[in-house]
């Protein structure tokens, strides 16, 4: 019987298979630690979660239970069950080596980028030029004068948020190893991802 729940370590990632009208559970274990999530219908690859088109359909940013979460090719994906926090990110890709180089000026540090590429390999996947990710519990703040920062997220240890997939998915998460800003609250700390039927 397949693997249904993980604890993914702090700044590491993993991949899996979910079949249509399974619920994944991503819970934050500690608090204010984001969960880079990525979707892939499991027999066309081709179409992914697409959180651009996901706003345009939903006309917002925000997302509640009972909202659908769209693909490239704008048909369901993921439905929210359940969400504990409320407050997630839409519009930042995933970080990557040349984010952290020119942000901060470190050279080959770890990122979410090369973490979801490693967990999509096994499935055949190829590394994209960007994983455009629903960031879980990110906390991105449009400021009234249009400048962006991410706070801190509001995810307090143990809460959580349920998806429904709405096909046969092949899923990667990333537990984000940014340390360096209030992304992750300035520390990293594990994602416990669980599938239920």
């Amino acid at each position: 019987m397949p693997q249904s729940h993980w604890l993914i370590p702090a700044g590491e990632g993993i991949g899996f298979k979910v079949n249509k009208g399974q619920v994944i559970r991503v819970t934050d274990v500690e608090g204010e630690q984001v969960a880079d999530f990525v979707a892939y219908r499991a027999d066309d690859t081709t179409e992914r979660i697409d959180p651009n088109v996901t706003m345009d359909a939903l006309h917002k940013m925000k997302v509640r239970p009972g909202d659908i979460l769209y693909s490239n090719k704008y048909r369901p994906i993921l439905t929210v069950v359940a969400d504990d926090v409320g407050v997630h990110d839409f519009i930042n890709a995933s970080c990557r080596p040349e984010m952290y180089e020119f942000l901060y000026g470190k050279k080959n540090h770890a990122s979410c980028h090369e973490n979801l590429t490693r967990a999509l390999e096994p499935y055949g996947l190829p590394e994209p030029d960007q994983h455009y990710a629903f960031n879980v519990f990110m906390n991105t703040v449009i400021h009234p004068d249009g400048s962006i920062s991410v706070e801190r997220p509001l995810s307090k240890a143990g809460d959580a948020v349920e998806l429904r997939a709405e096909m046969d998915l092949i899923v990667a998460v990333s537990a984000c190893p940014c340390s360096e800003s209030a992304c992750n609250g300035y520390a990293c700390t594990p994602i416990r991802v669980e599938v239920v039927d």
